[in-house]
């Protein structure tokens, strides 16, 4: 193994000018020669001139070759051989893609830099025993009007433009984008369209006790609406929407003219909805198991069904993929046994086994820059670098003080104390700039401060500025070369704060280059590409013979460990006794979270055992699913790859209704996540196209992530796009109308805050504008109806104008009252929607999100809920953030925004909900 040896020139300003630095390519060696030959013939996109059947090519390809050096001896040999030579002379390597045929799909070989040997398309033919493949060089082809249309759509529908490479320094969120074709192409084959197109709402949980007093013989009413007519009819509450619907057309079999049903349908021909909603009772489910039906028995109101025309389910047909699928193995590497450099020829070797890197790693640190520089001039500012997986720190190493400048250069290789082959995948460079003075002077702080030794003097040092850089990138390649990396601001006092804690951990840069701290460095290049292998799961000897019988004082000491909450951080000697236990600990699923913290993730032979222990994880596989337990995997304190995918995999399991309780966290904790195509992305992705309720959700729980995170775009965008080119056309239609509306909304609230500007009262006159607007808004712009974000079984219709107005608060919230937009609709009740702009509402979702997880639990107690006062801690009984009608646990709308003092407000209702929670507990 060589490193290549370099002097990077520093680039000095220039009138001013802000000095960049792009990163070179990445070179490779151009030896083709290995231990394995592979025979591939080659279809090329030239045709023979007389016979005009494509021209063809056999080569004996080296197995540990990359693509791209595949591609480059295609290209040479077929300008020797090739009737059409001018062509490939024309043409770069570049401009073609490979592709091969497996059970009738195609799929493109897409990583360039993915070794032969490992590609999907070789396993597939030793397995079907074919000496010779057949791979077809295909040239690339420019998207047409329509998809380039389609994708302006989509990103509309995502705010933020996913073909933008601009502020990237790798391919990864285009090589996410082709991966996730997979998996969605996959849902969409399996799912049911009926059933997606009608999307019931089912729970799978026994029906409360309290809910089965209210049930006289096992028996319910409904009312079925056809029209102008109704029927009621009494069901047994285990009767299928189907045998609901035999049995009242056997009823009606000769009265069918009454309910204005022709004669030559039956029940096949219809389907039973919500009257005034769009959602579906359908199914092989019992009714009593649609939520509902379970809010009806509840609220002590009658059942109201219209018997209707059932959705067509070709209006959520796909989009036609445009990309071939990817190869299945795409970014695999291969074993360390073949990937080492131990007993190959120089000529041999391609690609380097990253545990054949005993030397230590280190990074260059040659300088940073600032468009501005801070107030206060008389400043030292020094670099920290530190190693660290999720939050263990893995190593640390800074640069010396120097006096801070719009540009500091240090020029030093700063060595950490981890070597390259223990750098474990999903580990970060984290870049930190500290500023400082020295003791005795003064300095005005209003960020978080931080102790750290100098070398020069001690001294306060304040953190200003971060950036993450992923040591193995998402092909499992060592990062090398040179880097400019523009930094994140760390918020003062009075600033947004956001999600700071997750925001520290992003691997995104900073978009805004022109305003922002970069800082170059340079890692260490190499002669060939250094892999991270996969790992091979072997036995662990000394793990055997650690299961020995525990002393009875240590056992209880281990149970005790087990037994602690998860806010108390564990001691050194606790984790040390979890690990050296470690086969014991592995069968209490408890102690999972606790025992994988403890693992040195810095030791890739302590990593080798870990993955060598949940090899051994039945007694987790069968445990009971434990959200908060498995939860507890998919925060910041894990970026293993394996552990997360086992969290996700316990997931699996959750219900569509339990994905929507913990969907706002789900969608947080991908976050946490160290790579954009995730086993927790496949999931939301997953669960998102199978269900449209869960759906919605997603999209606009991905959406405001996406318009308030800049950390976090990329990834929340990708996924987002991989949602939309699966969910189909319908709801693509009412995503856009949501869409419009609350642009239009948006722009309306920014102009009545500018006209009342920072006052709380808010004057008829202001009013009198708000009416005005909305009357154009209604007349011109506004969708005749659009699906309520908030509840996507409303559809809301025309603005009611004389009942809207500003609210009293200090971000001028709307206050918008609706017509319901579908004519089966019982009552001439309004949607109340208040329309806020200024505050992030996912505090405010939380609350929500408890109040609905306390309801599930008290149910799933089968405690009467209905015991609570009649509108207590009421809002109002028609609008409100949170609506009241019977009792304190019927959650009806998430709304737009709140009001008043959010905080107080929130307090209240928590503090009185526990109160009268613990009464009736009591009693």
């Amino acid at each position: 193994m060589e490193l290549g040896d370099y002097e990077q020139p520093v680039v000095m300003r220039e009138e001013n000018k802000r000095r960049r630095r792009r990163m070179k390519p990445h070179c490779t060696s151009s030896n083709l020669s290995s231990m394995e030959l592979i025979s591939i013939e080659f279809i090329l996109p030239t045709s023979n001139k007389h016979t005009k059947i494509p021209e063809m090519m056999l080569l004996e390809i080296a197995g540990n070759c990359t693509v791209e050096q595949m591609k480059a001896q295609i290209w040479m040999r077929a300008i020797e051989i090739s009737q059409t030579t001018d062509f490939y002379h024309a043409f770069t390597p570049d401009q073609f893609i490979l592709q091969y045929q497996k059970k009738g799909q195609w799929y493109e070989i897409y990583d360039k830099h993915q070794v032969l040997q490992t590609l999907d398309c070789i396993l597939y033919w030793k397995v079907l025993q074919k000496k010779v493949g057949k791979i077809y060089v295909v040239q690339k082809q420019k998207p047409s009007e329509e998809v380039q249309e389609f994708q302006r759509q989509l990103n509309n529908l995502i705010g933020y433009d996913v073909t933008d490479v601009s502020n990237v320094h790798d391919d990864e969120l285009e090589f996410t984008r082709r991966r996730l074709v997979t998996p969605r192409m996959i849902e969409v084959a399996c799912r049911d369209p009926k059933l997606y197109a009608m999307h019931p709402w089912t729970t799978s949980k026994p029906l409360p006790e309290y809910l089965f007093k209210k049930i006289t013989n096992n028996n319910i009413f409904i009312i079925i609406h056809r029209g102008t007519t109704s029927q009621k009819i009494k069901v047994s509450i285990d009767d299928t929407p189907d045998m609901i619907l035999h049995s009242f057309f056997t009823k009606m079999a000769k009265k069918k003219s009454l309910m204005d049903i022709p004669e030559d349908h039956s029940e096949l021909d219809f389907v039973l909805r919500i009257c005034g909603r769009d959602e579906y009772i359908t199914g092989e489910t019992p009714i009593k198991d649609f939520h509902w039906i379970r809010q009806c028995l509840k609220n002590g109101e009658e059942i109201h069904l219209v018997l209707d025309n059932p959705p067509d389910p070709n209006e959520d047909e796909v989009q036609k993929e445009e990309w071939p699928l990817v190869d299945d193995c795409t970014g695999v590497t291969g074993y360390h046994e073949q990937l080492t450099i131990d007993g190959k020829d120089h000529e041999r070797v391609f690609t380097i086994s990253l545990w054949d890197c005993n030397r230590k790693f280190r990074v260059k640190i040659i300088g940073i820059d600032i468009p501005v520089l801070p107030r206060n001039t008389d400043l030292t500012v020094f670099v920290e670098a530190n190693i660290q997986h999720g939050q263990q720190l893995l190593s640390q190493r800074r640069t010396s003080s120097k006096p801070f400048t719009e540009e500091v250069l240090w020029n030093i290789w700063l060595e950490f104390d981890i070597k390259i082959k223990d750098l474990p995948k999903g580990a970060l460079l984290n870049l930190q700039i500290y500023c400082g003075k020295a003791q005795g002077l003064s300095t005005k702080t209003n960020l978080q401060s931080h102790e750290s030794p100098n070398s020069d003097s001690k001294c306060k040092t304040q953190l200003l500025y971060y950036v993450n850089l992923l040591l193995i990138d998402h092909r499992f390649l060592l990062r090398s070369g040179e880097y400019v990396l523009h930094m994140w601001k760390i918020p003062g006092k009075g600033e947004e704060q956001g999600s700071i804690n997750a925001d520290k951990l992003t691997s995104a840069t900073n978009p805004d280059k022109e305003n922002s701290m970069a800082i170059s460095i340079v890692l260490d290049k190499y002669c060939h590409p250094i892999a991270l292998p996969k790992h091979r799961i072997t036995s662990d000897p000394q793990g055997d013979r650690t299961r020995a019988e525990m002393p009875n004082q240590l056992r209880k000491q281990l149970e005790e460990i087990i037994a602690t909450d998860p806010l108390n951080p564990l001691s050194p000697e606790d984790k040390e006794l979890l690990w050296h236990f470690r086969y014991e600990s592995i069968k209490h699923p408890k102690a999972y979270p606790k025992l994988l913290s403890s693992v040195k993730w810095g030791q890739q032979e302590i990593v080798a055992k870990t993955y060598q222990l949940l090899a051994k994880k039945e007694v987790w596989d069968q445990s009971t699913l434990d959200v908060g337990l498995t939860m507890q995997l998919l925060d910041c304190n894990f970026s293993d790859e394996n552990v997360r995918a086992m969290a996700v995999q316990k997931l699996e399991s959750l219900e569509d209704d339990d994905v929507l309780h913990y969907l706002l966290q789900l969608v947080q904790a991908v976050k946490f996540e160290p790579y954009h195509d995730s086993a927790l992305a496949r999931f939301l992705l997953k669960r998102g196209l199978r269900n449209k309720r869960i759906g919605h959700f997603l999209f606009w729980f991905l959406r405001s992530e996406i318009a308030q995170s800049m950390h976090y775009q990329q990834r929340f965008a990708v996924i987002l796009e991989a949602y939309l080119r699966g969910c189909g056309k319908a709801m693509l239609h009412d995503f856009m109308k949501q869409v419009q509306v609350i642009e239009l909304l948006h722009k309306v609230t920014m102009e009545i805050k500018s006209v009342s500007a920072e006052k709380y009262d808010v004057t008829s006159q202001v009013i009198a504008q708000l009416r005005q607007k909305l009357e154009k808004l209604q007349s011109s712009k506004l969708p005749e109806s659009f699906r309520v974000p908030y509840d996507p079984g409303i559809r809301a219709g025309a603005l009611v104008i004389e009942k809207c107005k500003v609210m009293a608060s200090k971000k001028k919230p709307l206050w918008l009252e609706f017509k319901c937009a579908d004519p089966t609709a019982l009552s001439n009740e309004t949607i109340g929607i208040i329309f806020k702009h200024g505050d992030d509402l996912r505090q405010d979702m939380l609350i929500l999100q408890i109040l609905r997880i306390m309801e599930s639990i008290w149910e799933a107690e089968s405690l009467d809920l209905c015991l609570l006062p009649y509108g207590c801690i009421s809002t109002g009984n028609k609008i409100g953030m949170i609506e009241i009608v019977k009792d304190a646990t019927t959650i009806a709308k998430i709304q737009q925004s709140t009001v008043g003092n959010t905080g107080a407000f929130k307090d209240e209702i928590l503090n009185q909900w526990l109160k009268e929670r613990c009464m009736i507990e009591e009693k």
